[in-house]
């Protein structure tokens, strides 16, 4: 017999225009993939999952963070852009080995479960040598997430300062070692740099190694970093690199007419609303981006100053957009023209889109992945359910996901993850956490020096 599971009685928003939402609904998963959904399955030979007073969702897909720094939660609250890359990425990075970016990433990864994130992007620019990166793909497949691994830099300020060093070549071997199957819940695409922070030339090498190697490509773009100025978009348009297998993130000062190139060339977007506000990267481009066509997905990016779950963004983005569209004329009506149903379709469709995976997640769809979440409508900061959506948009959290499937694997059951010996794992990020901070010089004055 196939691998059957059946979730029963859920309030199912598939985000599927075809299928829409259904109040009462089950969904049936076979060998890891969606194979039914509707009311009163007559499905008898399937492990049943009572979803009978949940709302359950695509799983969230957060598309750029940077994982390795996890064991730093917290360790820079209220920074800036520029205080962030001179402590984090100038002092910390290279302190760490390659044990921290294992925990650091194995951490990352389950707390994104945990959370109902699915899918994430690892933006990974701490591989000083090739074990840091051995070691953080290999967390990420411990954790059972489903991931694109987007290889990235050393860190250290050599690699980001107007750099003219080109992309790692370790990233063949990589490519090669870890990431021959087609059908893996682990992807792989290329962490690049980008005008600014490296030379042209050097944009030029990175963009054609990541093609030649058939990865798709992540680059920062558009942010307020001291000393870095221009229109990365614009140059990278010039040099003919633009395509539709790269997603910019940030893009905060990025132009509108810089936008409406990611539109024309097909590319796709990541936004970090919380974290481009609390650094002050500038004005999230949310409404300028859907004005130009592009829909942008949601990142949680930095650990160091962010809380790791995607109720946080979409809350942000909703309130950020909407303020961004009011007015100096007290006496014309606010009219905003985004919605609670806009932003969970930025966590969830537009999330899978910007990853090259629109074909297997970002909705709930027969022959779909089955990456499913239950978030729970009856506790007691959800209940009563009266718009499922804004019950997982404008009242849920963390607590309230109930369980979390990847790809038919059940990784969270009943508020708890599946499987996980939290009590080592809290040693080794306490352990890790340690070592970079004393290593770094930036141990707090709580923490014993030695």
């Amino acid at each position: 017999m196939p691998s059957r599971l059946l979730l029963k009685n859920g309030f199912v928003l598939t985000l599927d225009p075809a299928l829409g939402d259904l109040p009462r609904a089950d969904v049936l998963v076979e060998d890891g993939k969606i194979a039914q959904i509707g009311p009163d399955l007559p499905v008898t030979d399937a492990e049943t999952l009572d979803a009978a007073g949940t709302v359950v969702v695509p799983g969230f897909v957060d598309t750029h963070r940077h994982m390795w720094e996890t064991v730093l939660r917290g360790v820079l609250p209220a920074c800036t852009l520029d205080g962030y890359l001179a402590q984090v990425i100038g002092a910390i990075g290279p302190a760490y080995r390659p044990e921290d970016v294992y925990t650091g990433n194995l951490l990352g990864a389950l707390e994104a479960l945990n959370a109902g994130i699915t899918t994430i992007v690892d933006w990974s620019h701490c591989n000083n040598t090739p074990e840091h990166a051995d070691a953080g793909i290999t967390a990420l497949r411990a954790a059972g997430i489903r991931a694109m691994y987007a290889h990235g830099t050393p860190a250290g300020g050599e690699w980001w300062a107007y750099s003219e060093l080109g992309h790692p070549a370790d990233a063949r071997r990589i490519r090669e070692q870890y990431f021959s199957s087609e059908d893996d819940l682990l992807t792989f695409a290329l962490a690049v740099r980008g005008p600014g922070v490296s030379r042209p030339e050097i944009c030029v090498h990175d963009w054609r190694l990541a093609r030649e190697l058939e990865a798709r490509i992540s680059v920062h773009v558009g942010m307020r970093i001291t000393g870095v100025h221009g229109q990365a978009i614009a140059e990278l348009d010039r040099a003919g690199l633009l395509g539709p297998d790269t997603t910019y993130v940030h893009a905060n000062t990025s132009t509108d007419d810089e936008l409406a190139m990611i539109k024309r060339t097909g590319g796709s977007a990541s936004v970090a609303p919380y974290v481009e506000m609390l650094m002050g990267h500038g004005h999230p481009p949310i409404t300028r981006m859907l004005a130009q066509g592009v829909t942008p997905s949601l990142s949680i990016d930095v650990a160091t100053s962010v809380p790791g779950d995607m109720f946080t963004q979409m809350r942000t983005a909703l309130a950020q957009g909407r303020i961004s569209s009011f007015g100096d004329d007290v006496d014309v009506a606010f009219a905003p023209a985004l919605t609670h149903a806009d932003v969970l379709g930025f966590a969830t469709r537009a999330g899978a889109q910007a990853c090259g995976l629109a074909d297997r997640i970002g909705t709930l769809a027969p022959s779909k992945d089955a990456d499913i979440v239950l978030i729970r409508a009856d506790d007691i900061n959800t209940m009563p359910l009266v718009d499922p959506v804004a019950t997982v948009v404008t009242s849920a959290d963390t607590a309230n996901v109930d369980t979390v499937i990847v790809r038919g694997e059940i990784r969270k059951r009943a508020g708890k993850l599946v499987g996980i010996d939290l009590a080592r794992l809290r040693a080794d990020a306490e352990r890790s956490r340690d070592h970079v901070l004393r290593s770094s010089g930036m141990t707090p004055s709580w923490l014993p020096q030695n």
